[in-house]
C-alpha cells in the first residue's frame, strides 16, 4: 500500500520549474517556440494538455478542409470512390457536432493525464533540444506498425455481434465515408481504438526510456492525416498506396464502409492479407474492373 501511495505521489508531483538551469543557446526556431510555450505556464501538465488539444483540433479539422472544398467542385468528382453518394450539409454538421462532443468530453480529460503518465514512464516533454530526425522517423514508423496491429484486432472485435450492434454500428452509419467521419464513433470505440495511438508510444517509452513529446505529436499528426484520408471518399493517382504496396489507402477502407465487413486494418494491408479478411475486397475490385472493361467495349462499338 505504501509503495502504491509513493507511485501516486510520483505520478502527480509536477517537475521543478522548467528551464531553471537549461542551456538554451543553439536552439532552432521551433525549439525556442517550444520553450516560450512552456515558460508561459506555471504547470507543464496544463501546458501539455492545452497544446495537445490544440494540435489535435487543428490537424484533424485542418485536414478535413481540402476534402470539404473538393466536395464543392466538379474537378474533384472524378476522384470520388462513390461519386453518386454525397453527404448533405445536415449530415456533415451532425457529424461535426458529435465529433466535437467526443473531443471535449472524452478526449480532453485523457489529455490532462497524458503529461504525468508520459513523465512517469520517462518521456521528455518540455525538454529541449528535440531528438534527431532519424530517431523521430524510426520511432514513428514503429508506432504505425504497432497501432495498425492493435487497430486490426480491436476493430475486428467490434464487428462481433453485440459489439457491432451497440457500439461500432454508429461509425457505420455512413456507407460512403467522408473526412469528418473519421472520429465519428461511440465513446467506447473512440477510447478503445485510440489506445493503439496513445499506448504504442507510451509502451515504447516504458521499454526504452527514450521518447520526446515532439515525436508523439508528429506521430499523432500523421495518424490523424491517415485516418481522415482513409475516410475521405477520394482516391487520387498520387496516393501513397499507388507507390507503396503495403499502404492501405482510402480505397481499401472505403470498401469496408460499403460492405460492412473485411479490411479491418488502419494503415497497412498485411494483417488483412495474412488473415484472409481482404478476399471479398479483391473479388469486388475484379468485378469493378470487369464492368469497366465491358463498358469500354460497349462504348467503342458506338
Amino acid at each position: 500500500m505504501e509503495t502504491f501511495k509513493q507511485l501516486l505521489i510520483q505520478y502527480f508531483t509536477p517537475p521543478p520549474p522548467v528551464y531553471l538551469h537549461a542551456d538554451l543557446n543553439g536552439l532552432n526556431a521551433f525549439e525556442l517556440a517550444w520553450v516560450g510555450w512552456y515558460r508561459s505556464f506555471d504547470n507543464p501538465v496544463v501546458a501539455t494538455a492545452i497544446l495537445t488539444f490544440l494540435m489535435h483540433e487543428l490537424v484533424y479539422f485542418g485536414r478535413c478542409v481540402p476534402f470539404l472544398i473538393l466536395d464543392c467542385t466538379k474537378w474533384g468528382r472524378k476522384y470520388k470512390i462513390q461519386p453518386t453518394k454525397e453527404p448533405s450539409a445536415a449530415v456533415q454538421w451532425r457529424c461535426t457536432k458529435t465529433v466535437l462532443y467526443t473531443h471535449f468530453v472524452i478526449e480532453l480529460p485523457q489529455m490532462l493525464l497524458f503529461e504525468p503518465a508520459g513523465r512517469f514512464l520517462g518521456m521528455s516533454t518540455w525538454e529541449v533540444p528535440f531528438p534527431e530526425w532519424k530517431t523521430i522517423a524510426q520511432q514513428v514508423t514503429l508506432f504505425f506498425f504497432l497501432e495498425d496491429t492493435w487497430h486490426y484486432w480491436a476493430h475486428r472485435l467490434f464487428h462481433y455481434k453485440s459489439f457491432y450492434k451497440y457500439v461500432h454500428k454508429i461509425h457505420h452509419e455512413h456507407s460512403a465515408p467522408f473526412g469528418l467521419a473519421a472520429e465519428y464513433a461511440h465513446p467506447l470505440e473512440v477510447v478503445t481504438l485510440g489506445l493503439g495511438t496513445v499506448l504504442s508510444p507510451l509502451l515504447f517509452c516504458w521499454w526504452t526510456g527514450n521518447l520526446h513529446l515532439i515525436t508523439v505529436y508528429i506521430w499523432i499528426s500523421l495518424r490523424l492525416f491517415q485516418a481522415v484520408d482513409s475516410h475521405s471518399g477520394y482516391q487520387f493517382p498520387w496516393g501513397l498506396n499507388r507507390f507503396f504496396w503495403l499502404w492501405a489507402g482510402s480505397e481499401h477502407h472505403d470498401y469496408h464502409h460499403q460492405a460492412f465487413v473485411g479490411n479491418y486494418s488502419s494503415s497497412f494491408r498485411h494483417w488483412d492479407w495474412l488473415c484472409g479478411t481482404d478476399k471479398s475486397y479483391h473479388e469486388f475490385k475484379k468485378r469493378k474492373q470487369m464492368e469497366a472493361l465491358q463498358k469500354k467495349k460497349e462504348d467503342n462499338r458506338w
